[in-house]
């Protein structure tokens, strides 16, 4: 999903540059500064604690593409080192995304993202249900067996209302463009929905762990 073309005052100097890795080796090409990832002019906040190197996965649930790259992402997961913090943070080009951001969090804050995270990209890209107002996501939700006073008790919440004011910080700070995409360690962005994504990742990651 592409909100905008790249803006190329992302890049800290206007030339490429490369960024040699062990990820890349095996006769596999470098990467390249302006194709393969940005590296941002300026910082982007990060959450993670010190000595942790934060990744975050950029992602819409009406966004064809980051249904199909969510295995792979989720796969990843369950092999980085533990001195890497992967999360989600859904983006909202519109208003029109600010419900299914609610609805993340909302399932994040009661402990269901894990049972109903990819029923989520399911029931909208299988099912054809169209997720994206209150009402539709609270009769949804119930049909999962939830709660759907305390959902709605989440859905509304200050503190939902708090983590989606940092999703937009965080979308703006990495100047997200379309998504999937991925923000490394406040340093870096990645776009791309395929495997090779997660191989660049890969390797700004031992990049930051060099120093």
């Amino acid at each position: 999903m592409q909100r905008r073309h790249f803006s190329m005052g992302l890049l800290a100097s206007a030339g490429a540059s490369l960024l040699a890795s062990p990820a890349f080796a095996q006769g596999q090409p470098a990467l390249r500064e302006g194709r393969d990832f940005v590296r941002l002019s300026r910082p982007a906040p990060v959450d993670a604690p010190a000595g942790q190197i934060e990744v975050l996965e950029f992602f819409a649930y009406s966004c064809i593409h980051c249904y199909n790259f969510e295995p792979l992402f989720e796969d990843w997961k369950k092999g980085i080192r533990s001195d890497v913090v992967a999360r989600r943070v859904p983006v909202a080009f519109s208003e029109a995304f600010v419900p299914m951001q609610r609805l993340y969090y909302a399932l994040e804050g009661m402990g269901q993202l894990d049972a109903l995270h990819r029923k989520v990209f399911q029931a909208i890209h299988e099912d054809k249900q169209r997720l994206t107002t209150p009402d539709a996501i609270v009769s949804w939700v119930g049909k999962q067996g939830i709660d759907t006073q305390k959902f709605t008790e989440f859905f509304n919440s200050f503190a939902v209302a708090g983590r989606i004011r940092r999703a937009v910080q965080l979308q703006d700070a990495y100047q997200v463009e379309g998504t999937p995409a991925l923000g490394i360690a406040g340093r870096f962005y990645v776009s791309g929905q395929g495997p090779r994504t997660l191989v660049v990742a890969n390797a700004l990651i031992d990049e930051v762990r060099r120093g």
